[in-house]
């Protein structure tokens, strides 16, 4: 499912780069980053777990997602390689996401998320001090590192688990599978339903179209969305939480769309909420921190 969907999305990369001969500065880095993570999908081995009707239907209702710290098949050895490598990447693309700290691109095996690091970032928990830093901007480059270097691990459980899913019975604004939150929205071309995107594994789950999927909200004095043009896109924000989510009209598509390519191609989107006083940070299911995502991180610099 998602590790072909990467592989299309290289292709597409490439032969972007191929007709222009180079590729946006944040295009190139995504490139670099998604070649990693699709070459150590290939190493990680399918986790084999299953669930009964009954196990499905009692985490539903008390709105668990299938998978928590304690389920994850993490191989230790291979995330700390995909770490280091991946911080170098990040250490390419000041411009992008700021200096990296000296010490962590020389020491980056020192700075290597254990499992009370890893436990910590999934939970949304703070990061424990021994890999921390003071700095709130570093902090949450350094999330942004480990969530890089773990997608590929959680990818392989939403591939095992995502069929396992109830859509209709689920509709929680987190992910089903790994509790994480969405950071990008579809409607698709059926019916014009509305479906979420996680941030952490890429699963997709049906959402309800008039909710603010991260304070929770039904008033429809809250909530609004704004479109381009063509109908394609869609910015929903909602007053309540000054959340936005952004979305692409599936019905409106006439070409092939690759779902985790939009998050990069829609920035100027990002930077249009973040202008109107809009955040995408979302309150997890399951959690008390706030994840910055991608967007937010880009637009600061932007306007830095």
């Amino acid at each position: 499912m998602t590790t072909g969907t990467d592989t299309q999305i290289l292709r597409k990369l490439e032969e972007q780069q191929k007709k222009e001969g180079s590729l946006p500065q944040l295009l190139e880095f995504y490139q670099k980053l998604l070649r990693i993570q699709t070459r150590v999908g290939k190493r990680i081995d399918v986790p084999n777990l299953s669930f009964t009707d009954d196990d499905i239907n009692a985490r539903a209702e008390q709105g668990k997602p299938l998978i928590g710290f304690n389920d994850l098949a993490l191989n230790w050895s291979l995330l700390r390689d995909v770490f280091v490598e991946v911080t170098a990447v990040f250490a390419e693309y000041p411009d992008l996401f700021g200096p990296i700290p000296k010490d962590l691109v020389e020491t980056g095996a020192k700075r290597f998320p254990t499992k009370k690091v890893v436990k910590a970032w999934f939970g949304r928990a703070r990061l424990p001090s021994t890999i921390a830093v003071d700095d709130v901007n570093e902090y949450l480059l350094l999330e942004a590192i480990i969530q890089a270097a773990l997608r590929p691990f959680l990818m392989s459980h939403c591939e095992a688990l995502l069929g396992f899913v109830k859509q209709e019975q689920w509709c929680r604004g987190y992910c089903p599978i790994c509790g994480g939150n969405p950071d990008f929205a579809f409607l698709d071309k059926e019916r014009g339903a509305r479906w979420l995107l996680c941030s952490r594994c890429d699963a997709e789950w049906l959402f309800r179209r008039l909710e603010c999927p991260y304070c929770g909200t039904q008033d429809q004095g809250a909530l609004a969305y704004f479109t381009d043009d063509e109908g394609l896109y869609r910015l929903y924000v909602c007053e309540r939480c000054q959340h936005y989510l952004k979305a692409i009209d599936l019905r409106q598509a006439g070409s092939e769309v690759l779902l985790p390519l939009e998050r990069f191609l829609t920035l100027d989107i990002d930077i249009q909420a973040h202008k109107n006083g809009y955040s995408p940070c979302a309150k997890v299911g399951g959690g008390e921190g706030m994840k910055r995502q991608w967007g937010a991180t880009l637009v600061a610099r932007e306007e830095s």
